[in-house]
């Protein structure tokens, strides 16, 4: 008889625990996983899925001003943040019961409770019981990092409030420049807020390639956003109209809501790492090799908890690799080479490889492609808008080393250009390629001389 309850549990079931439950089942391996809060994790609950749904929203205060350029006649519009609160719980459940169904259709059982280590093989849940696996899986993600500490920090809002507020916020903090900071300021700021942002550099999105970082924060000053370059809250005190933040280069603003999007860290505390001798680093994330095992043969761990990658289709790879390679006898690694990634601001950012800056320090040359113009729907609408694209290029080889797009579906580009770079194309390849007229896409392969040169 097995000394084992289980061949697999997952300890959270978010998308990469759910993929590897999954998988692992499939395989034959009799599975568990324990879930202390909704299935899907942070992208489908409290993430990318409704944070898109709300970028969608916000984008129909441009497309009703644009349509008068295109010879509609568009009444007066009202936004009501309530029905679109309502809306997005509905989906989300939606898409929440649709991962519960994948799991049981693939035999996994779920448990319900919050689930810690009690050992290389053992896992104790909140219900009260312990059950011995032959193979543990760490993916609880990551949660919210609120800072600066100042105070008054606690009357701040994680992105995981707020996307619920009970009341929409007519004047809006943001603290951040990454990814959540800049996609909410241009969601609130179409959806009708008044919206300051603050955040410790001179631009947004750091280690983004600059020329899409000053793009993103021309565009977010030109929808009305309020930039505080190098100023972060000293203080925050409540006052009567709602909350009153000192900020660092003296100014001090009234505000109803204050988001801190200052960075997120992997959820490990209080999980029994240390009872079975896991690994973390100092910002806790479990260390993990190409295979994602952790120091301790029977425990692994995918996705955000691993700080690798922080991306929900990374942790769904990574969660496949790990029960193919356990359980399906087919050793798989994960490549991390040319990601694509998308910032959902409007207009949006995607991207793909080496930023200029960084291609600068691993080759000795670089030819730099780059385009900037109208978008055909800004002809006829009147907006200043304009798309840029950039391809950053070995000067030897000429293979393309990075792509980055900021402008109308950047995102939907990134993600097919990716495919041809991790092919290793040429920019004689891009060339050769017949354009699809008229479209922003055809740009990418109608560039033909270099913008600037790097040569050492």
């Amino acid at each position: 008889m097995s000394d084992f309850d289980y061949d697999l549990i997952v300890i959270g079931a978010g998308s990469g625990g759910v993929r590897a439950a999954r998988v692992a089942a499939s395989h034959g391996a009799k599975v568990a996983v324990a879930e202390e809060f909704r299935v899907g994790g942070t992208c489908v609950i409290r993430g990318c899925v409704p944070k898109k749904l709300y970028v969608m929203a916000s984008r129909f205060a441009d497309d009703f001003e644009d349509a008068r350029g295109f010879g509609w006649q568009v009444g007066e519009t009202r936004f009501d943040w309530a029905t679109l609160v309502a809306a997005k719980e509905k989906e989300i459940t939606r898409l929440s019961g649709l991962y519960e169904q994948t799991l049981g259709n693939a035999k996994v059982e779920l448990i319900r409770a919050r689930a810690t280590i009690a050992g290389p093989n053992a896992v104790h849940f909140s219900d009260g019981r312990t059950a011995r696996a032959r193979y543990i899986l760490v993916a609880t993600g990551g949660a919210p990092v609120l800072a600066p500490h100042v105070p008054g920090l606690e009357w701040g809002l994680s992105s995981n409030e707020i996307f619920d507020l009970p009341t929409f916020p007519q004047r809006l903090l943001i603290v951040g420049a990454g990814y959540i900071a800049v996609e909410f300021a241009s969601i609130f700021t179409r959806l009708g807020s008044q919206v300051a942002l603050a955040y410790r550099a001179d631009l947004p999105l750091r280690g983004f390639d600059d020329d899409l970082r000053s793009r993103v924060a021309e565009a977010l000053t030109g929808a009305g956003v309020i930039h505080h370059p190098g100023a972060l809250p000293t203080r925050i005190d409540k006052s009567a109209g709602g909350y009153r933040a000192t900020m660092s280069d003296g100014e001090t603003r009234e505000v109803d809501a204050l988001l801190i999007a200052t960075g997120r860290r992997p959820l490990t505390q209080s999980l029994g790492l240390e009872r079975a001798g896991v690994a973390t680093r100092e910002n806790g994330a479990i260390i993990v090799d190409a295979q994602s095992r952790t120091n301790v043969p029977s425990i692994y761990a995918v996705g955000d908890v691993t700080d690798r990658i922080n991306l929900t289709p990374v942790a769904i790879r990574e969660g496949h690799a790990f029960a193919d390679s356990v359980f399906g006898n087919a050793p798989t690694t994960v490549n991390y080479d040319c990601v694509a990634s998308a910032v959902f601001t409007t207009p949006e950012l995607g991207t793909v490889g080496l930023t200029e800056a960084d291609a600068m320090k691993d080759f000795p040359a670089l030819d730099i492609y780059e385009t900037s113009f109208r978008p055909m729907r800004a002809t006829l609408s009147g907006r200043a808008e304009r798309v840029y694209m950039k391809l950053v290029v070995d000067g030897a080889s000429q293979r393309v080393l990075g792509a980055h797009i900021f402008g109308p579906e950047a995102g939907e580009m990134a993600q097919l250009v990716a495919i041809p770079m991790r092919m290793g194309a040429t920019k004689q390849d891009f060339d050769a390629t017949m354009a699809v007229h008229p479209t922003a896409a055809e740009e990418l392969v109608t560039m033909r001389s270099p913008a600037r040169r790097h040569r050492r």
